[in-house]
């Protein structure tokens, strides 16, 4: 996307809010870049921005750590494309094989995460088949307490409702139909806030917490675990700052 700005390491410092010395470790896959400065590259590139933070999404989890937790028995996969995505369990470098598909997608080149998320592209030809979304790896009472990018409940989800606090961090509860589990993410905060998500009648769930670790941590999108939540089911979410504001709660219903 870089490349087809046309514009140079310095010039991008110059039209963003980030530095050159930044683009070039986010360029060169040394640093994983903040959302804020995939968005900027986003619009200047004229790339549509959903897209790009789906992708940053699934990079900052493997980034981050928080994808590396698999299944011990995970399903045989049905055909290449799973294949490759079981292979690609590497962390960093599961990263980089994201970016670069972000790069092959620049240059014209084809990659699953393409397919998976890139809307009609105006050309008349007839387009190739769209490849399946790999299955969801649990369901229901089997998704509880389980992170939803591992889980590929994320694939496509659902906002339910959204929520600014009053410090400033975002909030959403979100929902997988195919999963039949939802959880809540949290952006824009401090370290030492936390975000925790149960069903709004009490259950007999308990409530599971996601909290702000570091630095890093308060520039990406962090994921509550997931709780069972079918049609028709309430769910909440609470945010606890660190400091500056009291506890927060919303609800949104399935």
């Amino acid at each position: 996307m870089r490349t087809g700005t046309g514009l140079s390491l310095a010039a991008l410092a110059t039209k963003t809010t980030f530095s050159k010395s930044s683009w070039e470790r986010y360029l060169n896959g040394k640093t994983l870049p903040p959302s804020q400065a995939v968005q900027e590259l986003c619009r200047l590139a004229g790339e549509p921005e959903g897209r790009c933070l789906a992708l940053w999404e699934l990079a900052e989890s493997e980034w981050s750590g928080r994808a590396a937790a698999r299944p011990t028995d995970p399903p045989v996969p049905t055909d290449r494309a799973d294949a490759d995505a079981g292979t690609a369990a590497g962390g960093r470098g599961t990263v980089m094989a994201i970016l670069a598909s972000v790069c092959a997608i620049a240059a014209g080149g084809l990659s699953v995460a393409l397919v998976l998320l890139a809307g009609h592209t105006g050309d008349s030809r007839p387009s190739a088949p769209p490849a399946s979304a790999p299955a969801p790896r649990c369901r229901g009472a089997t998704c509880e307490g389980k992170d939803p990018i591992p889980m590929t409940c994320g694939t496509h989800p659902l906002t339910l409702a959204s929520h600014r606090t009053s410090t400033g961090a975002r909030l959403e509860l979100r929902y997988s139909a195919e999963c039949r589990a939802g959880w809540a993410r949290m952006w824009s905060t401090r370290i030492g806030d936390r975000l925790e998500i149960a069903p709004a009648d009490g259950g007999t769930s308990r409530p599971h917490t996601a909290e702000i670790t570091d630095g890093i941590a308060a520039q990406s999108y962090v994921y509550t675990p997931m709780t069972e939540a079918g049609p028709g089911a309430t769910v909440r979410a609470c945010f606890r700052p660190v400091r500056g504001g009291s506890r927060e709660c919303f609800d949104a219903r399935v």
